[in-house]
């Protein structure tokens, strides 16, 4: 080794030496700093890696399960349609099969309980959205008999809906097929592609949903459809047109009581599954990128008071010779270590909380294999991210003074320029002398005192989004199932009844009020854009079923018009007073020309409305109701739901409290889980900033606070000089915190909007009031470590240096 290598190994072993003793020294600092750097690493792993997982396994099963690109529901159609269909330009293959939605009963359960019965054709077995057997066995084709209504029917469950019933092959349950109460006979549990999300009305529902595989001859001989098919799938060809293809198939259906054939953006399953992927990688993103900057502001404070206390030291070691590069190498190694620490805690933080967010979606999206997983790529753009940001916010603290030169170094930064307050400048008289000694100090470094108070609302805002989630829940809960949902069961029929059977409901056991509804599935056409949604003909001035906006105000439906959401309103370009191609796709189809009266802005799906008695008209149907809003004596439900089974026009029913209880135990648990997460690393960004901020401006007054000592100042006025800034700036912070949270939940709940959902902007006093509480709390603790190294200042050693 040449003498000039010996003295650049010797140099920097000896700032390396210097570098562990001020890790040493700056131990809690750096903890801090680590934890927040790790938060925000974290979070991005957390969600990212989860939702990659997710989007993974879903693209694996519907390759293998060959998931279909477009779908169509008819009332009765020949098989030999099928090979017409196939020849539609851009179609690659067609399936049909034979689907029935039937109630369901198990002997011990109360609660109302819906079945998809779906045939599958055993002796030509199906091409796609095949169906993977998890337990049990599979179908074997049916025996002589069994579609008479006296043998049971085997079958086999989702997966979702026996776990949750406990239900194993060889159990059996009564299903309510063509009106006739026949057995269904467990052989095994499966998946499909189809239902990775099973549920109703958009929530997961493993409770009172299930699905049901049959031999496709049983239950077409249960329903007199041998020879024809009331369901389609399609795959398409490479390259097709899926609108074109769309249109086709909906003109060749039509004659067949065809609804409108629509694509996978508009399946159920893939629908809501979707939603969730973009909703956690907007989580991903947003959140954390908070989080670094946070910690990039630390990380800058911090090096940057770390490099103004140290400037005698940098002139020292410049005089020995060192140059500017060893200096500030050795100075990006500290942030270095901070952050290596900070991306190893957040990698293992981020695997941790991805496999325990993983398990939330396992409950409800099924799938035949599902494994966390965390992707090169997320932990690489992660810790790129994090390093770049680090980095970025500590070059100016160092390349500011590493350029000094050294008697320059050597020399104490010009005293400040104090003069008196801004309060003081404004006629207020009268402050003590330890407020205005206070006030001048913020005021004569405006910059530092901006970027601290900052810091802290970053803080605030944090935890005030973090507890938002939790508040937004409870008023989807109080608005969807006290306000707008007031029945406690919901009725429906197997077809358009006379709304005499009103009178029929009254007069089962505990029954209060009924009200008739009508429910018929429209494509809204306006201009080129169209969507398909369901009309809700609902009783003027209902009381048991009301439309209520996203402030919890009743929106009263049109007399002769069309009630819309606001999304399906903006989507289609549709504004109040505009008429609406309203194309009917149940029944005799029709085309209407009808205007759009009134828009409300609901939480949940693209609606539409009317009264039901105008719906009526409009179809020339008389009279009539699909389904029935019954509110009932309280502990009268389960014998309600049992009169219900002895009449055989009921398709099924749903509970209010099962509803309910399904989306407290999944959908507003996983979201509380999510916010209490999110809660925890805001609190360590509080901390991390709030600590950092006064624990650095004690190492720059040392000397000051000192010299207070010394001319007779107690260690409270001390203390209180120095604290006093902390708390006044923590009391600015507050407020602006609060103001820049509500900014940050309105940019979240914009990125999040989609078709299917909406989160109120709903902050209660209470999540204020704990964000408040977190940030204040992080003060007082540092405010008490601060107070008791003050206690045990060592007054000669602070004097001998100046800073």
């Amino acid at each position: 080794m040449g003498l000039g290598a010996a003295r650049w190994h010797n140099a920097m072993r000896a700032l390396d030496r210097k570098l562990l003793r001020d890790l040493r020294r700056l131990w809690s600092q750096a903890l801090t700093i680590a934890l927040v750097v790790a938060s925000g690493l974290g979070g991005f792993i957390t969600s990212l890696s989860a939702v990659d997982s997710l989007a993974l396994a879903r693209d694996q099963f519907y390759a293998q399960g060959h998931f279909a690109d477009v779908f169509a529901v008819v009332k009765r159609a020949p098989l030999a349609l099928a090979e017409v269909l196939r020849a539609v330009p851009g179609v690659a293959d067609v399936q049909v099969t034979v689907e029935q939605v039937v109630r369901v009963e198990m002997a011990t359960v109360a609660d109302p309980i819906l079945g998809q019965l779906i045939g599958v054709d055993l002796r030509q077995p199906p091409r796609m959205n095949l169906v993977t057997v998890r337990t049990g066995r599979a179908l074997a084709p049916a025996g002589a008999g069994q579609g008479r209504s006296d043998t049971a029917i085997e079958a086999l469950v989702s997966e979702g809906f026996a776990s949750v019933r406990g239900l194993r092959p060889g159990d059996e349950l009564t299903a309510l097929v063509n009106g006739k109460q026949r057995q269904l006979r467990i052989v095994g549990t499966a998946l499909s592609p189809e239902y990775i999300f099973a549920g109703l009305a958009g929530m997961p529902d493993l409770r009172g949903f299930g699905v049901f595989w049959v031999d496709r001859e049983a239950l077409a001989a249960a329903y007199d459809m041998q020879g024809a098919f009331n369901h389609v799938a399609i795959k398409l060809a490479p390259q097709a047109s899926e609108p074109a293809v769309l249109d086709a198939l909906s003109r060749l259906l039509a004659p067949y009581g065809g609804q409108d054939a629509h694509g996978r953006a508009d399946q159920a399953s893939h629908t809501m599954l979707d939603n969730e992927i973009k909703e956690q990688r907007v989580m991903g993103t947003v959140l954390p990128a908070i989080f670094l900057a946070v910690a990039a502001f630390l990380l800058h404070v911090v090096l940057s008071r770390l490099v103004a206390t140290q400037r005698e030291q940098i002139a020292a070691l410049k005089a020995l010779g060192y140059a500017n590069a060893a200096i500030a190498a050795h100075y990006l190694k500290l942030v270095a270590v901070i952050v290596l620490a900070g991306l190893a805690l957040g990698v293992w933080l981020g695997d941790w909380l991805g496999t325990l967010l993983t398990g939330l979606y396992a409950e409800f999206f099924r799938f035949p294999v599902f494994e966390h997983r965390i992707a090169l790529w997320l932990v690489l753009v992660g810790a790129g991210a994090t390093s770049a940001t680090a980095l970025l916010g500590t070059l100016s603290a160092v390349g500011a003074t590493v350029r000094l030169a050294p008697a320059e170094a050597m020399r104490a930064p010009a005293p400040g320029r104090y003069r008196r307050t801004l309060l003081e400048r404004l006629g207020v008289r009268g402050l003590p002398a330890s407020l205005r000694m206070v006030l001048r100090n913020m005021e004569r470094r405006p910059l530092r005192t901006t970027l601290t108070i900052g810091g802290t609302a970053a803080a605030v805002a944090i935890v005030v989004m973090g507890n938002f989630f939790r508040d937004a829940i409870d008023h989807i809960v109080d608005t969807s199932f006290h306000l707008a949902m007031r029945s406690d069961v919901t009725v429906w029929m197997a077809d358009p009844v006379d709304a005499l059977a009103t009178l029929q409901l009254a007069r089962l056991p505990g029954v209060v009020a009924v009200e008739p509804q009508r429910n018929v599935p429209v494509r809204i056409t306006h201009g080129h854009r169209s969507e398909r949604v369901g009309l809700q003909g609902v009783q003027p001035g209902a009381q048991l079923q009301r439309t209520i906006d996203v402030d919890g105000h009743q929106s009263p439906t049109p007399h002769t018009g069309l009630l819309l959401t606001d999304r399906l309103a903006d989507k289609l370009g549709i504004r109040v007073g505009d008429v609406v191609q309203l194309q009917v796709l149940e029944g005799r189809q029709r085309s209407l020309q009808v205007p759009v009266q009134a828009t409300v802005r609901e939480m949940m799906g693209l609606n539409a409305y009317v009264q039901r008695a105008t719906l009526n008209r409009w179809l020339q149907e008389g009279d009539v109701a699909s389904q029935f809003a019954v509110a009932l004596e309280p502990g009268a439900e389960a014998r309600f739901l049992q009169a219900t089974k002895a009449l055989p026009r009921v398709a099924g029913a749903f509970s209010k409290a099962t509803l309910l209880r399904n989306m407290q135990d999944v959908s507003a648990r996983n979201v509380r889980i999510m916010s209490t997460i999110l809660t925890l690393f805001a609190a360590v960004i509080a901390v991390g900033v709030v600590y950092n901020n006064a624990r650095i401006a004690l190492a720059e007054r040392t000397w000051e606070l000192a010299s207070l000592r010394v001319l007779g100042f107690t260690r409270g006025e001390v203390s209180a000089l120095l604290l006093g800034e902390l708390a006044i700036g923590i009391a600015i912070a507050l407020p602006l915190g609060m103001a820049l949270g509500w900014g940050l939940i309105h940019l979240v709940v914009g990125l999040l909007k989609n078709d299917q959902f909406l989160f109120p902007v709903v902050v209660s006093s209470a999540t204020y009031a704990w964000a408040g509480l977190c940030v204040v709390a992080a003060g007082v603790a540092s405010a008490l470590v601060v107070r008791r190294q003050i206690d045990r200042l060592d007054m000669v050693a602070a004097l001998k240096t100046r800073e």
